[in-house]
């Protein structure tokens, strides 16, 4: 479903995008080329500043926003994801929040208050709560990261922990193709 906010922002979506029937996208969200959208995904841009404002949630071309996955933000704060970045199975991504290019985010993550630099992997059910990350970081499953963590005992992104990412955003974009082609026959 696409839907106008309050402020009467629409979604802008590139005609290159799939965006699952059953998600719901509102209010002032740009979603770049080839990103899939999967089922019951939420992303919403659609509360307001002190002034009345509010930055949109951008989508980076070839990235997918995987089942059940919210993005929102408050008080109006922007929120941008990279390009051929994957936000899997019910992670939460709400803003103020930047992730960068080929980041991988695992199931059931939760995202707040941060920056994930560009290459960085973070494993299942974890959360990063007001820590930016910096590019090419490892963070185990079920980690939590805050402002009193100390980056010194994140590891680096392994060889495998890459190949596993780019593969991911790969199939997703496979799956953008596919499901596209299916618009067509309904």
């Amino acid at each position: 479903m696409i839907r106008k906010n309050p402020s009467g922002h629409l979604p802008v979506i590139a005609e290159s995008a799939y965006v699952d029937s059953t998600a719901i996208i509102c209010g002032k969200v740009i979603i770049k080329e080839n990103v899939f959208v999967g089922p019951y995904a939420v992303i919403r841009a659609d509360e307001v500043d002190a002034n009345g404002e509010m930055e949109p949630i951008v989508i980076g071309a070839n990235s997918n926003i995987q089942d059940g996955v919210v993005i929102h933000s408050k008080s109006g704060a922007a929120v941008t994801i990279g390009e051929y970045t994957s936000i899997a199975h019910r992670s939460i991504v709400h803003g103020p929040c930047t992730v960068g290019n080929r980041v991988f985010i695992g199931f059931n993550t939760v995202l707040f208050n941060c920056e994930v630099g560009d290459g960085a992997v973070i494993r299942h059910n974890s959360v990063v709560d007001g820590q930016d990350l910096p590019a090419e970081f490892y963070v185990p499953s079920s980690t939590r990261i805050c402002p009193e963590s100390d980056l010194s005992e994140i590891p680096r992104v392994t060889v495998a922990a890459t190949e596993f990412s780019e593969d991911v955003a790969h199939t997703n974009i496979d799956l953008v193709k596919g499901y596209k082609a299916l618009q067509n026959e309904f």
